[in-house]
């Protein structure tokens, strides 16, 4: 039962996470807490309600319901009771958890995906002091490197994991693009313990959470309490130490950043001239950038060995579910798409947006007057869109002469892994439209006359054409 003497540590840590907050959330702010129904959640949304007025942002509540657990229904219906008494908009998603060899980390994307989707400026996860200790620990018996064992950031985009120091404002935060915001980063599990039982609240409790064949259970309930024995304070010693790697972490960044230009990839010839240690920090970076899970040491390494020895430039590396591929002396990353059955042809039915998933594309036909295709020559014949199958011919230039499509590409450059995926648009059996060429002469809209301006959009490219 609480009593008067418990009031003070209540109040202190009120006021500590509104100090995380006024370092990051800004009047008007929009910030979604997510409330999985367990005491660390609502012991959070409990401490965000109190201060939401005086700090004036808007709150709501997201639970993510990833239907395993038998009792997900009951855990979705008290949140949903537990928002309503706090006046609390919430959202309950459904998600499905694909049996991955690591189940825990699909779960986690699946979960934050259902973040990502949500009009907000920050999303607030309830990770605390205990978790952040645990999750180093972790990170260290794996093996990871500096970027890995510093572990939770206060504050990070959550569109390329970017951290964000403590105490700076992020003024890249937007409601397209919500940052994850950990509010009881620095209080253990004890206090929020003890202030559930102040407040008397309640909470559910997933029974997974007693399961030791998951890792983190397993450091839990297992190796942590015998390290509290000797160690009683290794949870501020640990999360210092993530510190520490952060600020490594940032310097290691900075030296690739020196280390590589990154114009349309990364040049292949100064990461071979670099010294093996600097190349692997180099590559690590780059395929940050570009939202490749990072391969184990081994793998890191054959790729630098692949890339440094004669002939590198002409490499192409498998790399889960992508490929390292050169072209003009860049390194590229490129995602692993299967290619559409030969003779694959889409139909153009007068719509304004006609998606093609096989490609991962769209066509996207603006209606204009006196510029792109001709509307008058499109309506002669049925409109498709199909892929290279070699010997085209086309000609954008009418002082030009129909040249071969092949060339045309060369000279524009595009990579070659990327002309067997190239739509082409027809006309009965005129090609009329290329990708990155242009427009038939012949099919041009005069001047005055109703035209369609053409134009595909690539969906989830890992890296420029």
């Amino acid at each position: 039962m609480a009593n008067t003497r418990k009031s003070p540590p209540n109040k202190t840590l009120l006021q500590r996470i509104g100090a995380v907050l006024g370092r990051h959330v800004r009047r008007g702010d929009r910030l979604v807490a997510g409330l999985s129904g367990g005491i660390d959640s609502v012991v959070m949304l409990d401490l965000l309600h109190r201060v939401a007025k005086t700090h004036r942002f808007e709150l709501a509540a997201l639970h993510v319901n990833h239907q395993i657990n038998p009792r997900a229904d009951r855990w979705a219906s008290f949140c949903r009771a537990y928002c309503r008494r706090l006046g609390v908009a919430l959202t309950v998603v459904k998600v499905r958890v694909p049996r991955e060899a690591s189940f825990e980390g699909a779960a986690r994307a699946a979960r934050y995906a259902a973040f990502a989707a949500l009009p907000a400026n920050f999303v607030a996860v309830a990770h605390n002091l205990d978790d952040q200790a645990e999750t180093v620990l972790m990170q260290l018996l794996r093996g990871a490197g500096v970027k890995g064992a510093s572990a939770m950031p206060v504050l990070r985009r959550m569109d390329q994991g970017l951290k964000i120091e403590p105490g700076l404002p992020d003024s890249r935060s937007s409601m397209r693009n919500p940052s994850v915001l950990r509010p009881l980063l620095e209080v253990t599990r004890a206090e929020i313990e003890a202030y559930a039982a102040a407040r008397k609240l309640t909470w559910v409790d997933d029974d997974s959470n007693a399961d030791i064949s998951f890792d983190r259970n397993f450091v839990r309930h297992r190796l942590l309490p015998v390290i509290a024995e000797r160690y009683p304070a290794y949870r501020q010693t640990l999360s210092r130490a993530s510190r520490h790697f952060a600020e490594a972490a940032q310097l290691l960044d900075e030296l690739a950043r020196g280390d590589m230009q990154i114009v349309s990839g990364l040049k292949i010839s100064l990461l071979a001239a670099l010294p093996i240690a600097r190349a692997k920090n180099a590559l690590r970076y780059f395929l940050a950038l570009q939202g490749v899970r990072m391969p184990n040491e081994a793998r890191l390494a054959e790729c630098i060995r692949q890339l440094q020895k004669p002939g590198g430039a002409n490499t192409v590396i498998d790399l889960d579910g992508h490929q390292l591929r050169a072209f003009k002396g860049d390194l590229r990353v490129v995602r692993h798409s299967p290619q559409p059955a030969a003779g694959s042809s889409w139909s153009w039915c007068g719509e304004s947006r006609l998606v093609v998933p096989e490609l991962g594309a769209a066509l996207v036909m603006k209606k204009s007057r006196g510029s792109g295709i001709s509307l008058a020559k499109l309506q002669l014949a049925p409109v498709t869109v199909r892929l290279r199958e070699g010997g085209e011919r086309f000609r954008p230039d009418a002082r030009r002469p129909r040249r071969s499509l092949k060339n045309l590409l060369q000279e524009a450059r595009l990579p070659p892994w990327l002309r067997s995926r190239l739509p082409l648009l027809y006309c009965g059996e005129t090609l009329v439209y290329v990708p990155d060429i242009g427009i038939d002469a012949d099919f041009g809209a005069q001047a005055g006359e109703p035209g369609i301006e053409p134009k595909w959009e690539q969906e989830g490219a890992a890296s420029p054409a």
